[in-house]
């Protein structure tokens, strides 16, 4: 895919819709850090009725550490792998509090070094809490990438890489937030929405619809 697709790619994007945001419901940069380390193999949707009850009563690392692993578990327990994930939640409070004052890192290295939290979580932190330039590439975004000819990869590190390369940075903040949706609800796995797609014309998938 050339350049003045790809820039006509995320105008159409950034036209349909000037502000998109994470669909996870968060107030500050460590709530999002435990919706995000929650929403591993889950969705948005048992998350946020997960954090709804949780964040009223405890949403800060020293409230959940007081709160303790086993209370965690009974907010969180409809979530995939919720044991798992109390434990890293619990753990990553503990450093959280003990290392960084209660306050989540803007880093990359401290960010990775927190349980539960990998480069993926990390990007989505670095971008939405604190408006990094950075793409973190899930299932919708590797899809997109290699579906449409945007930056394929055989691997997301390698999608990642390249997306950086030819996003135009004026778009750079918003495109993981473009990308997303339009995987989860156009651009979909099994049957994608050919025929709603904003960007169709544009679009190199030698399978798409007609």
């Amino acid at each position: 895919m050339n350049a003045v697709k790809r820039r006509q790619i995320f105008e159409r994007l950034q036209a349909a819709n000037p502000h998109p945001k994470t669909e996870l419901e968060y107030h500050s940069p460590f709530e999002l850090l435990v919706a995000v380390m929650l929403s591993a193999q889950a969705t948005d949707i048992s998350v946020n009725a997960a954090t709804r009850q949780l964040y009223p009563v405890a949403n800060t690392p020293e409230a959940i550490l007081n709160l303790g692993e086993e209370k965690l578990r009974v907010y969180i327990q409809r979530i995939g792998l919720y044991k798992t994930k109390a434990k890293h939640v619990i753990q990553t409070c503990r450093i959280l509090v003990e290392q960084h004052n209660g306050i989540v890192p803007q880093t990359r290295v401290a960010l990775e070094a927190l349980p539960g939290v990998g480069r993926k979580t990390a990007n989505v932190i670095l971008n939405t809490a604190f408006g990094q330039p950075t793409i973190a590439v899930d299932t919708h975004i590797f899809r997109i990438a290699n579906r449409i000819g945007l930056a394929p990869g055989k691997n997301v590190l390698e999608v990642e890489q390249k997306l950086l390369k030819v996003i135009p940075k004026e778009f750079m903040h918003d495109a993981h937030h473009w990308l997303i949706l339009h995987g989860r609800y156009i651009c979909r796995a099994r049957t994608p929405k050919c025929a709603e797609c904003l960007i169709y014309d544009l679009c190199e998938y030698k399978e798409k619809a007609s």
